[in-house]
């Protein structure tokens, strides 16, 4: 699992800022009574356990192969991602919604207002603080794609789930801010438990996007395009190979895909100047792209992976990488 220390970083930065600022958002809540300060205190529990969540799913991913899972652990950081998008939801949204109804249906005036002004300016400073930590890796990682392509492309979730996480929290900081400030300014405590409401649909909402996304990667997400293509090239450079027809791949880690290729070897080789081929591929694989961990060589005639292509093209209405 290497190359996670970026988004280490990220998650350690989240989880101190989230920490610090749940425990004073709860002392806020308690003293001044106000429900969508109180529904901040649960959000910001939730993103620090979040936090720890990926923390252990990137550790428990890192698992080298063994018996029972000869292609690695990788899938693990998708499984807690996708935890941490049903805890977002469950406990985040589900709190926040609750807390809402109930001090709709019994309003109580908000006292001490100023703490919950002064506690939320602090709070959206530290977690502009994350906010930008995470911002600045995902630019790196996102290249020159558009933003939510980059989302839908990534196959590390663990830095643009803390990027949606935070920039939720600072949505939530602001809906909290304008909750508190118009029942104060209006004499109207029903709007404090409107904005615990409002809380709830954002993290809901940030909810369900992170979980679609994790669960395309739980299911098994194809390599880019531009690696596959890098792959078929490597494979059409060797001297034994005729064609590279095409490749299936799939994602099993941020950077652990397992390739199938479909080759068609000259006619005239034997079978151990093919497996010599084979092993050469794997080799020059392993040196130039380290992210293909395990590759699977299939002979095949490109009659046969045409018929093969036209009934995958015709069952997911996309066209696999072809070798050019």
């Amino acid at each position: 699992m290497a190359g996670h220390g970026g988004s280490k970083r990220v998650i350690y930065a989240a989880l101190a800022g989230n920490l610090a600022i749940a425990l004073t958002k709860f002392a806020a809540a308690f003293f001044t009574g106000s429900s969508a300060m109180l529904s901040e205190g649960v959000h910001s529990l939730v993103d620090t356990g979040n936090g720890g969540l990926l923390l252990y799913g990137m550790h428990r991913a890192a698992r080298p192969a063994d018996r029972a899972h000869p292609l690695g652990h990788g899938r693990e950081l998708y499984f807690w991602s996708f935890i941490v998008a049903l805890l977002v939801f469950a406990l985040g949204a589900g709190v926040s919604f609750y807390e809402g109804v109930i001090h709709i249906m019994a309003p109580e005036p908000v006292a001490n207002a100023m703490v919950n002004y002064i506690v939320l300016g602090l709070s959206f400073l530290f977690e502009g603080s994350s906010w930008l930590v995470a911002l600045k890796a995902f630019r790196q990682q996102k290249g020159k794609q558009g933003w939510l392509r980059a989302v839908q492309a990534s196959k590390d979730p663990s830095v643009y789930t803390v990027l949606f996480e935070d920039s939720a929290a600072l949505l939530g900081l602001i809906v909290a801010f304008a909750g508190i400030l118009a029942a104060e300014l209006f004499e109207m405590p029903r709007l404090d438990g409107a904005a615990s409401i409002g809380i709830a649909l954002i993290l809901g909402a940030t909810a369900i996007f992170l979980a679609r996304e994790s669960k395309g990667l739980l299911l098994g997400e194809p390599a880019s395009p531009e690696v596959q293509r890098r792959v078929l090239a490597i494979a059409q450079q060797d001297p034994a190979v005729q064609r590279a027809n095409g490749i299936l791949s799939v994602h099993i880690g941020p950077e652990e895909i397992v390739a199938g290729l479909s080759i068609e070897f000259e006619d005239h080789l034997t079978a151990p100047e093919i497996e010599a081929c084979v092993e050469r591929l794997e080799k020059r694989l392993k040196t130039e792209m380290p992210e293909i961990m395990r590759l699977f060589v299939k002979p095949q005639t490109t009659g046969t992976w045409e018929q093969r292509r036209k009934m995958v093209e015709t069952a997911s209405g996309e066209e696999p990488e072809r070798a050019g």
